[in-house]
């Protein structure tokens, strides 16, 4: 029996990645998915891999389209009649600079997705499914959301937003058995985070006391982890995945 069999998850941005790794998780264990990605193409050849028809189904659109949320809930439940599982992957960070530097309305989309869009996420799929069946929320934070972060700080803010706003779900919806969780990773090997370790992977690497960047699969593992019955007596709790990084502060 795999822990996820006869279960249902909707994972946002999982084309590739970590949303993708985290969905063969899933599968791997006997779950069922649906996935959604900007480009049809890309998301399309994930779900081959994924297994295709009656294993996983692909909804193309951006996360934070009402639209596109309202069509990947539906399709979800027409096609498997239930959603067991949230994962918000999707996220965004088109700016590199110090805070004082970007435009509002970049700000703001950078919050509209990787903040507002999380939490119509949730009301969507708690309406559909987990409010009369409970469920589990696991959100894609990040280590950026829990210290400063040089040139990323918009995005660091908007994800310490999303690990509050983890706490606030987790409160509110604990009487309807739905538990909300989140992962921070630190720099994780994926095409979103390349800039930040292209130009010199060991060097970046030598900061983490393990020795080695973070893969998508580590961070699959404890999204599956949380997700699952296995953590059936954790709620609004923020699971740091860095390697060690953050013992070392302080550490001359």
């Amino acid at each position: 029996m795999g822990r996820f069999d006869g279960r249902v998850a909707i994972i946002t941005g999982a084309s590739r990645g970590i949303g993708l790794a985290t969905a063969q998780r899933i599968v791997q264990e006997g779950g069922r998915v649906v996935i959604t990605g900007r480009k049809p193409e890309p998301l399309e050849k994930a779900v081959e891999e994924l297994g295709g028809a009656g294993v996983a189904l692909g909804v193309a659109g951006k996360a934070h389209d009402p639209e596109h949320r309202a069509e990947a809930v539906e399709r979800t439940m027409a096609e498997f009649g239930r959603v067991d599982v949230l994962v918000n992957n999707t996220g965004t960070n088109p700016v590199f600079d110090a805070i004082v530097n970007v435009e509002p309305a970049a700000m703001a989309k950078i919050f509209e997705v990787n903040v507002i869009a999380a939490a119509a996420w949730v009301s969507a799929v708690h309406r559909a499914w987990m409010a009369g069946n409970g469920g589990a929320v696991v959100n894609v934070a990040s280590l950026a959301g829990q210290h400063p972060s040089p040139g990323i700080g918009v995005y660091g803010a908007s994800k310490a937003a999303l690990i509050n706003l983890t706490q606030q779900l987790a409160y509110e919806l604990a009487a309807a058995r739905v538990r909300v969780n989140a992962v921070a990773p630190a720099v994780v090997k994926t095409r979103f985070a390349t800039a930040l370790f292209a130009e010199d992977e060991d060097k970046v690497a030598a900061g983490y006391p393990l020795g080695r960047l973070g893969e998508p699969e580590d961070v699959a593992a404890a999204i599956a982890y949380l997700a699952s019955d296995d953590a059936s007596w954790v709620t609004g709790q923020t699971l740091t995945l860095d390697g060690g990084r953050t013992l070392s502060a302080g550490v001359e």
